[in-house]
């Protein structure tokens, strides 16, 4: 069994860069404290530190122990803290992780029917590519991801995928640039300097495949993983860029920008990924039963969560 004093131990010396400075925190002797190290590596069987000078490093194996570590430890520290909380000061915790190709705009509208509930909710958010966020809720760091598509099917995570909604795709660009553009829509997008998504969003082949049809052939002068970062280059006028329709005056509003048309035969589709076929979170069923509300400007689709991985 774990010997959690020992980890507490490893994690330290970890923290603190060298077995002199966390036997000051820890109030133990450097030499006691090298001996537990020891032992807890003993234990394990593999070596968590390497010497490189008079600095220790962290093996492969303390590099994965340190990320269990950093967690166990943040989850005692809530624990903690929420149990030295009167009743009605505790907030549930709500991990999420949002999939860099989701608009902002669009991961607060879906996530704002959780901070209402009757139940104070705490919530935790991190951005990232969607690969690194499943392999975090596989291992139960987040409660769900917010993601621009369902759980891929090659993916190596048990999961379901719960459709939040879906809604046609508009094309915006700030006013200089809008002036500059002539002719009707979709044909003023010819020849103009065009922001995509990155290859990570879901949006970007079929984008491509209906400029395509339209027989448009804008300037590609952008690529971007983050959508945020996409709009910022778009408001500054270096080109236009896609947004949901169903939240273009939003987006008019917050970046300056002009809407110069739209189009229902491209959906951008929204999913909420849980490792539950029935929804159990307090704020997760909030999220879900928000998005089939309309929150999108577009009814969810209704239906029981697809599986995506078995």
């Amino acid at each position: 069994m774990l010997n959690y004093r020992h980890l507490h131990y490893f994690w330290s010396v970890a923290k603190c860069g060298g077995i002199t400075r966390a036997s000051e925190r820890l109030h133990l002797t450097p030499q006691t404290l090298s001996g537990q190290l020891g032992q807890f590596e003993q234990q394990l069987g593999r070596p968590l530190f390497r010497r490189v000078g008079r600095r220790m490093e962290l093996t492969e194996t303390g590099e994965l122990a340190l990320s269990y570590a950093e967690e166990m430890f943040q989850v005692g520290a809530e624990l903690e803290e929420m149990l030295s909380r009167r009743p009605e000061q505790r907030r549930l915790p709500f991990r999420v992780g949002i999939a860099d190709a989701v608009p902002k705009t669009i991961a607060h509208r879906l996530l704002s029917p959780a901070l209402s509930l009757p139940e104070p909710v705490r919530l935790l958010c991190r951005a990232d590519r969607l690969d690194r966020l499943l392999a975090e809720l596989a291992i139960h760091r987040l409660d769900m991801v917010l993601a621009d598509r369902p759980l891929p099917a090659n993916m190596d995570v048990k999961g379901y995928s719960h459709p939040l909604g879906q809604c046609g795709v508009a094309f915006l660009a700030a006013p200089n640039l809008a002036a500059q553009l002539s002719g009707s829509f979709p044909a003023k997008l010819d020849g103009a300097p065009l922001l995509l998504p990155g290859e990570d969003s879901a949006l970007r082949t079929p984008l491509l495949r209906w400029l395509e049809r339209q027989k448009v052939r804008p300037r590609i002068v952008g690529e971007f993983d983050d959508s945020a970062l996409m709009k910022a280059f778009g408001h500054s006028g270096r080109g236009i860029f896609p947004a949901p329709a169903a939240r273009a005056r939003e987006v008019e509003r917050q970046y300056g920008t002009i809407t110069l048309g739209q189009t229902d035969d491209v959906q951008e589709r929204f999913f909420a990924i849980s490792v539950e076929r029935l929804l159990t979170h307090p704020a997760v069923v909030a999220v879900s039963e928000g998005a089939r509300r309309g929150l999108l400007g577009d009814e969810a689709n209704d239906g029981e969560a697809a599986p995506c991985s078995e």
